[in-house]
């Protein structure tokens, strides 16, 4: 499934009025954002405990249940991004091009945005 596709399909499941976000404060926009880090906070959990539990070894069960959390955040990021205004492919190639630019100035390692 393209990027585009898949944010105008996550589209259905969000409860909020479909609105761009101008007002960042708004309890529309910030449920998303607040969304986004639980998610982010539940995949690293089943990563930490497969760390503690299984020395590391995940199954494929184990695997499965790590998918299902990044589908959560991906849900997230595609309706953060659309309530900004952007469409999930620009938000991908945009963070693909500043990769690329720090790989070619061998700037991977470090720290700041603007290495």
């Amino acid at each position: 499934m393209e990027f585009d596709e898949y944010q105008k399909k996550a589209k259905k499941y969000d409860l909020f009025d479909d609105l761009v976000a101008d007002n960042l404060a708004d309890p529309s926009f910030s449920e998303k954002v607040l969304g986004l880090v639980g998610e982010a906070g539940e995949t690293a959990d089943k990563v930490k405990k497969i760390i503690r539990d299984k020395k590391g070894v995940a199954t494929e069960e184990d695997k499965d249940a790590i998918k299902k959390e990044l589908g959560d955040v991906l849900w997230y990021v595609a309706n953060i991004s659309r309530r900004l205004g952007f469409f999930l492919s620009d938000v991908a190639e945009t963070n693909i091009n500043k990769l690329e630019s720090r790989y070619q100035r061998n700037k991977l390692h470090g720290a700041g945005d603007e290495r």
